[in-house]
């Protein structure tokens, strides 16, 4: 089996540098696979497998690819949205009886399956690195669907970057080693259009980023009301982020902000003025602490009002709230504080044996004008045992839950799952030397 994978990836690591490389014979190096972001990762390889031969003291141009194909199956003892079958999101569970029918369904796929590709070339200013990545995991007008979706898109040279990659706003070294694809609930996670600056790099690092904004409104009991409906909203100005992370043996201690505005024009001409300006903003604390060789403990503390869309599972950015005793502006609209946090423990009982487990929490500071039924804190949870056979080979399983609470009802949902997966990933080098 060792031997027909090595056959494969020669093969089609010379075919891409034929064409890439105008011919030129690559310099081909199996290398251990790059870790996954917002995946379980494997534990360093065993000894003897995947040593990547040392690079040239010159920088070559060299064209990584790699990925994964990974296939998942479960069992949810509850229900969710039958959009996000496959994932934990407390936003999308049932927010009244039965919304989404009865409990207990088995699910299956193979949305997780992902192939990458990084390029470098030196340059006479430095190093040109660029990453173009994708996914089968479907949202937005493919929500639930097993398509193509762009991950990273992103370039780098020097202490310059641009395209879309994590926000400096996120920490993706807090995600935990774990099978389920969404994540914590808690925790900022967001890919975004960028063009950043980064001074500092390395272990210790600083980055500053103009990145594209967006923001989103929830009408709440005032949905039908016409007025609302034609205040639009716009974007003047980016969203402006930073992060600056100590790195140190035992790990590293990080603290990240952003900050936005969102402009809602009232473009109905009746006695109402509802114009206005709402600024938004976040201020994220993260920290991995190394308890031992390989073991982590993964943190994080993000506050704010109106970054949910930075959020990794979280409802609107903006509501109204009543303006009483103004006969021209009855409403104004807010951007809603929210809080989360994360806490996870990966732990590596031996070079084929880890487990993972931890806790996140979201939550909402809701307006009087928002419905009842509306999210305001959701919960998460999960434990798993993984187990890695052989370099490149990931199994286990693991059991998760989720709690939705809503604003004003009273009511909650718990939802629990058995998820088992299977991942099989692969990485070739192409090199080309002058």
């Amino acid at each position: 089996m060792r031997e027909h994978k090595s056959h494969s990836r020669r093969f089609g690591s010379m075919l891409i540098a034929m064409i890439l490389l105008g011919g030129v014979p690559p310099v081909l190096a199996q290398t251990q696979s790059p870790p996954a972001p917002g995946q379980a990762t494997t534990p360093p390889a065993l000894p003897g497998a995947g040593q990547a031969p040392p690079l040239p003291a010159v920088p070559d141009q060299r064209l990584e690819v790699y990925g994964y194909v990974m296939a998942d199956f479960g069992y949810n003892f509850e229900t969710i949205d039958p959009n996000w079958f496959d994932v934990m999101r407390p936003t999308k569970l049932p927010s009244f009886r039965d919304e989404f029918g009865r409990d207990g369904r088995t699910f299956a796929g193979v949305r997780q399956t992902r192939f990458g590709v990084k390029g470098f070339q030196p340059t006479k200013y430095g190093e040109l690195k660029t990453t173009f990545e994708f996914e089968l995991f479907g949202v937005g007008v493919d929500t639930g669907q097993t398509t193509f979706r762009l991950r990273h898109a992103y370039g780098e040279l020097g202490h310059f970057g641009a395209g879309q990659t994590w926000s400096p706003f996120m920490d993706i070294d807090v995600f935990p080693n774990s099978i389920e694809y969404w994540g914590p609930n808690g925790m900022a996670f967001f890919r975004n259009v960028q063009v950043r600056w980064m001074p500092i790099q390395g272990d210790t690092r600083l980055t500053i980023a103009l990145e594209r904004p967006g923001s989103s409104q929830d009408p709440g009991r005032l949905e039908d009301r016409i007025e609302i409906a034609n205040v639009l909203s716009r974007f003047r100005f980016p969203d402006l982020s930073g992060e600056f992370r100590w790195g140190g043996k035992r790990g590293y201690l990080e603290a990240a902000g952003i900050v936005g505005n969102t402009r809602l024009d009232d473009v109905l001409k009746d006695q109402f003025n509802l114009d206005q300006n709402v600024n938004r903003w976040g201020v994220n604390l993260t920290s991995n602490l190394k308890l031992g060789a390989k073991n982590v403990l993964k943190a994080g503390y993000v506050f704010g009002e109106g970054m949910e869309n930075y959020m990794n599972d979280a409802p609107a950015d903006i509501a109204a709230k009543p303006r009483f005793g103004d006969p021209t502006r009855p409403i104004r609209a807010v951007a809603l504080p929210f809080r989360g946090l994360t806490a996870f423990y990966d732990h590596y009982w031996s070079d084929r044996w880890s487990s993972t487990a931890g806790y996140s929490q979201l939550a909402i500071d809701n307006t009087v004008l928002q419905k009842a039924n509306e999210f305001h804190r959701g919960q998460y949870a999960l434990a798993d045992l993984l187990y890695y056979p052989a370099e490149d080979v990931m199994l286990g399983g693991e059991f998760q839950w989720g709690r939705r609470t809503n604003f004003g009802d009273g009511y909650h949902f718990n939802d629990y799952k058995l998820q088992f997966s299977f991942r099989y990933s692969f990485d070739a080098v192409i090199r080309r030397t002058p």
